[in-house]
């Protein structure tokens, strides 16, 4: 009988898939750092080169002439109502002021409505769930939802491509451990892409602020993107518009989103990443 041999093992070469994934995103990490808009913010400078910073500069303009242009429209009376709400007062206020010419001038105000929703959502301008809560209360609910899906998909789509062209060093400079962390997780998720970015829009785990800068830059495909926006805005949005029909009742916006409804928002996200947790279980297995 033959003696037994000794089986020896190196250890040091056997590295786990998850070493395997964090080693590829540590080096892609360390492609940023190196690269020469990372350099720029590092060395206290800032972020956009002349080109980029011309480039926002003309996409502003155009946008800025489009709203002047809807301005000087609308009839001079109109002219002191408009403001862009920052309170539920506010947005009650300008309700009671627009209620009228939204039914007078219904293509006018819509198109401004629109202009300045897309604006705000491209700029990143804060008091777009002032909007929304607006459209609920002209509209109701169906039109609403259908103006507020439609603006916040186009307004997200217009700051995914001036991200492309001008976002990275701007990301980098605000959130750069929230961007390697979204790099990382989307490395892991590339089979389930969509599922993902359901979840996200879905659920309030990442800003959409965030989301729609970061996602050109970590590769994330715009058919991925838009079907995601579309699709996984509609339960905020609904949310959001049914709650512009008692506008009277609501005191903060911070009403809107209690622990029941965050509850059944990750619950609807929690079900739309199931599949891509059941897949790495049986791959891990």
């Amino acid at each position: 009988m033959a003696a037994p041999r000794n089986i020896v093992v190196d250890t040091s070469r056997l590295v786990t898939r998850d070493e395997e994934e964090k080693k590829s995103m540590d080096m892609l990490c360390a492609d940023e750092l190196d690269s020469p808009t990372a350099k720029r913010f590092k060395e206290g400078r800032f972020p956009l080169s002349s080109w980029e910073f011309a480039a926002a500069f003309g996409v502003i303009l155009v946008f800025s002439t489009g709203l002047f242009c809807l301005y000087l429209s609308m009839p001079a009376a109109e002219y002191g109502k408009l403001k862009l709400p920052r309170t539920i007062s506010d947005l009650r206020i300008l309700k009671d002021n627009l209620g009228m010419y939204a039914k007078v001038y219904p293509t006018k105000f819509i198109l401004g409505y629109c202009s300045t929703y897309i604006f705000m959502q491209t700029f990143m301008i804060p008091g777009t769930i002032f909007m929304s809560l607006l459209a609920g209360a002209l509209f109701g609910i169906f039109r609403g939802l259908l103006l507020v899906v439609f603006n916040a998909t186009a307004g997200a789509s217009s700051c995914y491509f001036l991200s492309k062209l001008i976002g990275r060093p701007i990301v980098n400079w605000m959130w750069p451990e929230k961007l390697r962390f979204f790099q990382a997780e989307i490395a892991k998720r590339r089979d389930k892409l969509l599922n993902y970015m359901l979840f996200l829009r879905i659920t309030p785990t990442l800003p959409n602020l965030f989301i729609n800068l970061a996602s050109p830059i970590v590769d994330i495909p715009f058919h991925i993107f838009f079907l995601a926006t579309v699709i996984g805005l509609i339960p905020a949005a609904y949310i959001t518009v049914k709650a512009g029909l008692t506008l009277g009742e609501l005191k903060s916006v911070k009403d809107l989103y209690d622990f029941k409804t965050l509850s059944v928002l990750f619950l609807i996200g929690a079900l739309i990443i199931l599949p891509t947790v059941l897949k790495r279980k049986r791959i891990y297995e």
